[in-house]
């Protein structure tokens, strides 16, 4: 609500809500109140954890001001306390202030650890102006103000949704019913428990590789690097060497300190070099020693969980070929007794690794492997490793994933995890280790930064323009195709194009009188009649028997598209000879997200990613706006390589309306080839978000046919899951949540 500039301090602004004819009170808040926020920063706190046994304190939301916020934690004194701070961006906010420039990094998080105070003080600062938002560790206090809290929601619940609601809710509350897996809660019960590890090093391996850890060091501090080796010496596989190449220079504070490693211990090597070393170079020191059958990969100040290797070698023995081996990893805070962002990956996905370093940690790759395709290139400092993995995965054809936390990363504020901007050269590396991992391949592609520092965008560069042929069913429902034709007609800048519309039983006469319109007056029309009964496999392979594109591209006759390069970036990805089909971002009418891919197990058999998300929203690790690979994509726009879409005979006839776009994919995945979810080609869907399932009970009897087919025909996917989506998240949303325990 946009106010105007004069208010009346003595008055009111109340909202009320209307449903059936009835005005019920919505909210209310005095004007001189209005007044104050507008001429103080303003913020908002979506997520606020207090840790009173570990004195800490995590905070997470947004704060806006017409100059930018400084945020910061005070004691009572305005002594500053030693707050760990991160900015990020947030679109959403933005749009919720139009008319004013607000800082693009309105989003924060904040972590205070070893907390001394009972209180402190949350400050936002601007323009010597400040607001302040008191916070206590004392247990008595937040007990209290928690019953404070729940009691006003208890009285809100009652007045707007009656009486009858309030035990429903508290039954929720009680077991937990609707509310996210936090991650606090998930991680202890995902690692091994003591009785798990010791049966662990009494395992006998059929198999008993060496594993090199290679570690490049440069004046670590003593703590971190001591919590390193610690984490390492209790691996329950025991068969590793450890390579330290000391990279600080002459008169290294290390020296003595690994010294006393190296005679400890008769598996840990250390390299110590006179002159300071860059991370590469000095990396590549602790590989030229390693006599290992496989190298890991590590950082000075991070640590291994302790079954780290035990996983490594469960998945060499089942599959000897490995080349390869990836983890999922989380953030650990500086004293390490917080753990936070977990980065639970999917399997092997060519482009999300080509829009975002997404294997990182932990990293194992054998070591003839290296011999190959040679060590860390200093040229790549930054990025080194970004480049290393792009080199790796080109090169060999087993690669596996572990779906489990292997590997906590250290963060501090300088780190590139929590401050990008602090190694804006690492990105500038990692943009181009990205470029030459297509002019390697041979893909002619032009590289830039994407939304978010450490995220890339890849543009194809075609060496012809080829024809298009759009495919859009119709029955009826002509202003919906028309808005349709005309976006692509005015908007689109690819004009080698084709329209196949496939007139399916239409009983308007306007339809008809539309379609003679159409053909008359746009040569790039045609319409074909399909007279059978209404089956979306056959409607499209029927269109499709028309086409004479290269290209197919399924669309709905309810879409718009938006940018006006929308089929150029379906249509570069598809030109890829490992491509089979590219989707697009789609949205609601009120711009929440309504397609950003699909997983198979979704809603129990498939359904797409992030659905309702708002527009601007990123998503689980900015998957939401990062080009990636899925098992499936949605049909109301897919571009189709025809190759692809004959070798694979089509949309299959048995499934007329439902998962018939899911099966196709998963038939072109069988087939070798891969679909990828592009996020630069958005349109809007204008499908109903309520629109009720088949309602019939003709209808709902061929629904659950359908289920059947597609149940014993994909049995495998629905049983060991989603190449492309993690075990660990959930599937009982879409919004890519921890599996619950």
């Amino acid at each position: 609500i946009t106010l105007p500039e004069q208010l009346n301090s003595g008055h009111k602004l109340t909202i009320y809500a209307r449903k059936d004819y009835k005005k019920k009170l919505w909210y209310q808040v005095s004007v001189s109140k209005l007044i104050e926020k507008r001429d103080t920063p303003q913020f908002y706190l979506e997520d606020l954890q207090i840790k009173t046994k570990d004195r800490m304190c995590s905070i997470r939301g947004w704060t806006a001001f017409r100059t930018p916020v400084k945020i910061m934690a005070v004691d009572w004194s305005g002594k500053s306390l030693n707050a760990q701070i991160k900015r990020y961006q947030r679109v959403d906010v933005a749009h919720a202030y139009p008319e004013c420039q607000i800082d693009e990094n309105a989003g924060f998080s904040l972590v205070l650890e070893d907390i001394n105070v009972q209180e402190f003080i949350l400050r936002f600062q601007a323009e010597d102006i400040k607001s302040d938002y008191k916070i206590s560790m004392n247990p008595i206090k937040l007990t209290a103000e928690k019953t404070r809290t729940y009691f006003k929601k208890a009285v809100h619940l009652v007045q707007s949704q009656g009486i009858q609601q309030l035990p429903k809710k508290v039954i929720q509350k009680l077991t937990n019913q609707n509310r996210p897996v936090h991650y606090r809660q998930w991680l202890p019960k995902h690692m091994p428990t003591e009785k798990e590890l010791a049966l662990q090093r009494k395992t006998a391996h059929s198999i008993r590789p060496l594993f090199s850890i290679v570690v490049p060091l440069y004046k670590t501090p003593e703590k971190y690097l001591f919590k390193l080796i610690e984490s390492i010496r209790n691996q329950t596989y025991t068969n590793w060497e450890l390579c330290l190449s000391d990279g600080s220079g002459e008169n290294s504070p290390l020296e003595e300190i690994l010294k006393e490693l190296e005679n400890s211990d008769g598996r840990i090597k250390v390299i110590h070099h006179q002159t300071a070393m860059k991370i590469s170079e000095n990396t590549n020191a602790a590989i030229e020693v390693a006599t290992g059958d496989y190298i890991v990969f590590a950082d000075h100040d991070d640590e291994l969980a302790p079954h780290a290797l035990f996983e490594c070698v469960k998945v060499i023995s089942q599959n000897p070929d490995t080349e390869v081996i990836y983890s999922d990893e989380d953030k650990m805070s500086m004293n390490g007794k917080r753990f936070f962002e977990p980065q639970m990956k999917p399997d092997f996905n060519l482009d999300l690794l080509c829009t975002v370093n997404y294997i990182c940690h932990l990293f194992v790759v054998k070591n003839t492997v290296i011999q190959k395709v040679g060590v860390l290139r200093p040229e790549f400092d930054g990025a080194q490793d970004y480049d290393f993995v792009l080199r790796c995965v080109e090169s060999v054809s087993s690669i596996h994933h572990i779906p489990k936390i292997l590997y906590h990363w250290r963060c501090h504020e300088n780190s590139t995890a929590e401050n990008p901007e602090s190694k804006r050269y690492a990105f500038e590396a990692g943009l181009k280790a990205v470029q030459e991992h297509y002019n390697r391949i041979g893909v002619q592609a032009e590289v830039s930064h994407g939304e978010y520092l450490g995220l890339y965008r890849t543009r194809f560069i075609r060496e012809y323009d080829p024809l298009i042929s759009i495919i859009i069913p119709n029955k009826d429902h002509i202003d919906d195709l028309k808005r349709t034709l005309d976006a692509i007609n005015q908007k689109s800048t690819y004009k080698n194009y084709e329209v196949i519309i496939v007139e399916n039983n239409s009983e308007k006469k306007e339809t008809f009188l539309y379609y003679q319109q159409l053909e008359a007056t746009n040569p790039k029309v045609q319409v074909v009649y399909w007279k059978g009964e209404f089956n979306y496999s056959e409607i499209n392979n029927y269109g499709a028997s028309f086409a004479d594109g290269e290209y197919l591209l399924l669309l709905n006759n309810d879409t718009e598209i938006i940018n006006e390069d929308c089929l150029e970036e379906l249509l570069g990805y598809c030109m890829r000879k490992d491509v089979g089909a590219v989707g697009a971002r789609l949205y609601y009418e009120d711009n929440t997200i309504q397609h950003a891919g699909v997983v198979v197990g979704f809603g129990g058999i498939a359904g797409h990613c992030f659905v309702q998300q708002p527009r601007g929203a990123t998503g689980y690790c900015h998957r939401i706006i990062s080009a990636q690979d899925y098992s499936a994509v949605t049909a109301a726009c897919m571009m189709v390589k025809r190759k692809a879409f004959e070798e694979v005979n089509g949309l299959s006839p048995e499934l007329a309306v439902a998962f018939n776009d899911i099966d196709f994919c998963l038939k072109l995945g069988k087939a070798g080839y891969l679909v990828v979810y592009n996020p630069y080609a958005e349109l809007y869907h204008y499908e109903s978000k309520s629109r009720g399932l088949d309602d019939t009970p003709e209808k709902i009897a061929r629904f659950n046919k359908e289920i059947q087919t597609f149940e014993n025909k994909w049995a495998e996917i629905l049983k060991n899951g989603d190449p492309y989506y993690s075990p660990n998240l959930t599937l009982d949303s879409q919004d890519f949540s921890l599996r619950r325990i």
